[in-house]
């Protein structure tokens, strides 16, 4: 595949222009939704870290981001002429309590620009994280401290590293502000965040709430032409100085294809572990990212009823739950666009609960998808997984495999469970024991025992349930070996492990990025076995079950 990054020398040319251009997209569009506002001043903003294939492929060359004008920039202090930064207002239920203003009490959108992907540039938002008060920060300071900023970098970047859709961290700046939290000065720092778009499901609950129909019809036709420019394809054409129209239909389709996002997403971030901590619709971004990494986690031992967030005191957000939430969600955004499915309500709410209900079997059949990539249960006719979302896009009928697949898979979570097994191990070990399927069951068993006994509380826990599994994988027709290398395609080695990453902080803390950057580049590669065996490693059990996440404001 050809590069899509701009080439060298346009980079070059590109550093000697100064400040690259931003628009002012949301702005322009959306001014109701928009509160100009700048940066706070900061003391000695200086780059910390730096995605520079990013930084690229948005034709912003790393050479002059690291320099002073480079760093001013990224800190917000100097902006190119034209860019019109703002902070977006939006609502949300933040754990199921309605909150009808809420907002970038910390954050700015500096504006839009373009990215190079392999399908053609794509509009980005580019914002700022950390960058101050505003009139929307509800008595806070506006401010971050430097570790969870890092934490955000180096979790974002796992994610796009495993393939999961995420926003990304373009940059993490100290600010030489002293930031105070619970009475303890951290040194302040800002992260330059990279997203498909910044709206939210609480971006329409804002607009349905102020009851202007037609803000609410600007709003999705922007989140259209953003996020699902083959529906808006269809928009009918804007007279000059009018209101747009979205068709009833349109409307529906959109509401489904951010169903089928979230359902794909949930699905991804519960195959690999990932516990996002606080599912707000606030925190649920329309174009199907990842977004807002507080006190997310990743579950080592499993356990569906898995929580580590300090202010999710009764599992609302559990790793087991986040696909109902997910749906709840969604109900709530459904709500806000009732009045364009339909001009009556009864039928409006009618055409929408069938939206919404189809999350269920979306998630079903995705999470479906990850599993037998992870397990190696190649579909009928089906090649072995390219990786772990190789599947993810089959979306029709169930084929003639998958209740029996559906039962071994539910088999194997019960079964990790009563063991306590570690979820990333457990899947990256079944690769020892699929080279070891068509030796016959006594060189399966001790394949198994070399490779999974050592994670299990009783070393025979899961002989049964293997002996279904290499059946399966006999029915399938792949050679074993093919199965082993696939499995070891879909599986990652490297995570973010809790105690690694709070490692990694602490160290940063003390003045060291050494032991951040190691991690950081040990998850450029999730695929690959690690340099330092540590970075596969879970934590003790005991250090695991206390640990706990904080928000960071």
């Amino acid at each position: 595949m050809n590069d899509p990054r701009p080439a060298p020398a346009l980079l070059a040319a590109a550093a000697e222009a100064g400040p690259p251009p931003l628009h002012a997209d949301f702005a322009t569009a959306l001014p109701e939704l928009a509160i100009p506002w700048s940066a706070r001043r900061w003391p000695a903003p200086a780059l910390l870290t730096l995605d520079e294939p990013l930084a690229q492929a948005l034709g912003w060359p790393p050479a002059w981001l690291r320099r002073a004008d480079g760093e001013a920039f990224l800190a917000g202090q100097a902006l190119p002429p034209g860019a019109r930064p703002v902070a977006q207002i939006y609502a949300g239920h933040q754990f199921g309590g309605w909150v009808p203003r809420l907002g970038d009490g910390r954050a700015l959108l500096l504006g839009e620009a373009e990215l190079a992907t392999p399908a053609g540039p794509r509009r980005v938002d580019v914002a700022l994280k950390g960058s101050g008060p505003t009139p929307l920060s509800r008595g806070g300071d506006g401010l971050a401290a430097l570790a969870p900023m890092l934490r955000e970098a180096l979790v974002s970047a796992a994610m796009h590293a495993l393939g999961i859709p995420t926003t990304r961290a373009l940059a993490v700046l100290a600010t030489g502000q002293t930031v105070w939290r619970d009475g303890e000065p951290l040194p302040g720092a800002l992260l330059v965040r990279v997203a498909a778009s910044h709206l939210r499901v609480g971006t329409f609950q804002w607009v349905a709430a102020q009851g202007e129909a037609a803000l609410l019809r600007r709003l999705l036709t922007f989140a259209l032409r953003r996020h699902d420019p083959d529906l808006a394809a269809a928009l009918p054409p804007v007279p000059d100085g009018g209101v747009p129209q979205v068709p009833a239909e349109l409307a529906l389709a959109w509401l489904r294809a951010v169903v089928a996002r979230q359902a794909r997403l949930v699905a991804q971030w519960m195959a690999v572990g990932f516990i996002h901590g606080v599912m707000n619709t606030d925190n649920m971004a329309i174009g199907g990212e990842t977004i807002d990494y507080g006190p997310c986690a990743f579950m080592e031992a499993f356990d569906p009823a898995t929580v580590h967030s300090s202010i999710d005191h009764g599992g609302r957000y559990a790793w087991g739950n986040q696909p109902r939430i997910a749906a709840w969600n969604l109900a709530r955004l459904a709500e806000t666009v009732l009045p364009l499915l339909h001009t009556d309500e009864e039928q409006a709410v009618a055409v929408a609960t069938e939206a919404v209900r189809g999350f269920t079997p979306a998630w079903r059949r995705a999470w479906r998808a990850a599993m037998r990539a992870r397990l190696g249960l190649t579909p009928p006719g089906a090649a072995p997984a390219a990786g772990p979302w190789a599947w993810l896009a089959d979306e029709g009928p169930d084929d003639a495999w998958a209740a029996d697949d559906d039962a071994l898979i539910a088999d194997w979570l019960a079964g990790l469970q009563a063991q306590e097994a570690d979820w990333t191990l457990a899947h990256r070990r079944l690769a020892e024991v699929a080279a070891a399927v068509d030796g016959g069951e006594a060189a399966l068993q001790a394949a198994a025992r070399a490779a999974l006994s050592p994670l299990l509380r009783e070393p025979a826990a899961l002989d049964g349930w293997l002996v279904r599994w290499a059946a399966r994988l006999l029915r399938g027709g792949v050679p074993a070996r093919e199965v082993a290398a696939a499995l070891r395609r879909a599986n990652p080695a490297v995570i973010p492990r809790n105690l690694r990453v709070e490692e990694a902080l602490a160290a940063a803390l003390q003045g060291s990025l050494a032991s951040w950057r190691a991690l950081h580049a040990a998850l450029q590669r999730p695929f690959d076995e690690p340099a330092d065996p540590r970075h596969a490693e879970p934590a003790p059990r005991d250090w695991a079950r206390r640990y706990v996440t904080f928000c960071g404001t």
